[in-house]
Parts: structure tokens; sequence; C-alpha cells
């Protein structure tokens, strides 16, 4: 059986000097490694993060959300760490419910594991409610099978994914184009159940350019998608063709 000695959390962290030390905090009750990805926080992010215990790893200018977590990856592969849980820093994730993961692992060796929120959405803005349920069915057609919560940053991955996460967006569409590589290269992907938390805090995403780049990574991925069907189609006709 695998050792939560072997994995680490991966933390990227905006101007969350509110939270982030009692993230890592709680985190570190439930895990050895902890990468906090600093990125261009004009506050005391960093500092709050070291002061709890994380490694923190500073980006000089900012890059993102999917570069932050990157920068982490890294620098687990480097420690030689096999499994990777990813978290906001702003207290939307709780950490106690890492066993969940950890536990879905173990009996279920899933290769890519996310937060599945929409039993619990009593306490999920209508407007986030509804733009995931859609993006979740439109993600989950392009992948073949159902995402309940596509749009969940709490994850654990193995190490088997490290090329194919380090290919995903550098921005907040990394965890769709996340999910759709993953089921592209054949990984399993399942979901456990956790807590719905928001706060308020201000979201971080940049409706307009966000929005047309998940547009784009969207289509990008349906016209592979259909280019793999008519493929799969052509085969099946060329073999029924042959004498």
């Amino acid at each position: 059986m695998s050792s939560l000695q072997q994995a680490c959390a991966i933390i990227p962290a905006y101007r969350e000097e509110r939270f982030i030390r009692s993230v890592v905090s709680t985190v570190r009750n439930h895990l050895p490694t902890v990468f906090v990805v600093d990125d261009c926080s004009p506050d005391e992010t960093g500092s709050e993060a070291a002061a709890a215990g994380a490694t923190v790893l500073r980006h000089s200018v900012n890059k993102g959300k999917g570069a932050a977590i990157k920068t982490g990856l890294r620098a687990a592969a480097e420690r030689g760490l096999e499994y990777y849980f990813f978290l906001d820093g702003d207290g939307q994730h709780d950490p106690d419910e890492i066993p969940r993961f950890w536990d879905e692992l173990q009996h279920n060796a899933g290769d890519l594991i996310v937060g599945n929120r929409m039993n619990d959405l009593a306490s999920m803005p209508l407007i986030r409610k509804w733009t995931n349920l859609f993006m979740s069915w439109q993600i989950g057609r392009i992948c073949g099978q159902p995402l309940p919560d596509s749009q969940c940053g709490f994850r654990l991955a193995s190490r088997r994914l490290l090329e194919t996460l380090l290919q995903s967006s550098d921005g907040f569409a990394f965890e769709t184009e996340t999910l759709l590589l993953a089921a592209e290269h054949g990984y399993r992907i399942s979901f456990v159940p956790v807590r719905t938390i928001y706060r308020d805090e201000v979201s971080k995403i940049r409706p307009v350019r966000d929005t047309f780049r998940y547009i784009q990574i969207l289509a990008k991925y349906q016209k592979a998608a259909r280019e793999r069907r008519l493929a799969a189609i052509s085969g099946v006709g060329r073999e029924v063709s042959q004498p």
C-alpha cells in the first residue's frame, strides 16, 4: 500500500495572507510536505505560509494558477514524491477531507481523483452552480464520461500524470484542461464528495480573458474528439469493405 510519506500538497497562492497560514497548518496534520507557490503576491502570503511550515516557492512575476501548480509539480518531482494533492489557498477546500482522496486512491487505484461539491449546493452561489453544471456536462461529453464537478480544484494526482499535467494551461483553465488531457491519454478519473465552502473572498478569475481561454480550449478538444470519432468510423468502414 502507498504511504502518505510519498505525498505532498501543492497550493497555488496569490494574495492569500488572510487564510494561508490556517490552510497550511491543517494540511500538515495529514501530509508531511506542503509546497506553497506564491504567485508574486503583493502581501504577506509567502511569509505566512512559511511560518506555518510550508516550503514556499515564489514567482517573480504573476504567471497564473496553472503555472503556479506546475512550479509545485516540478519541485515535488525533484524530491521523488509520487502523489500530489492540489488545494486552493483561500480556505475553500477543507484539508481534513484529504483522507477521502487517499482512501479512494488505495481502494480504486485512480490516477486523478477530483472533489465533487455538487451534493452540497446550499452555500454555492447560483451563478457558479449553473456555470459548473453546464461546464461539467460539456467537458464530460468531450471526455466521453460523466464529470459531476469539472471545476473543483481540490484533487489528488499520481506521478503517472506528471507529464500530462505539465502540458496543461498556465491560467485558471488548468483544471479543465487537466481533465481533458487525462481522458485523452486514457487515465482513470474518479470523484469523491467534498464540502462546498464559500466565504466573502473575491474571485481572481478575469471574466473576459479567462472565458475566451476556456472557449479556445474547449474548441481545440472538441475538434480532436471529432477527428478521433471520424477516424474510428473510417477504420471500421475499411475493415467491413475488405474481401
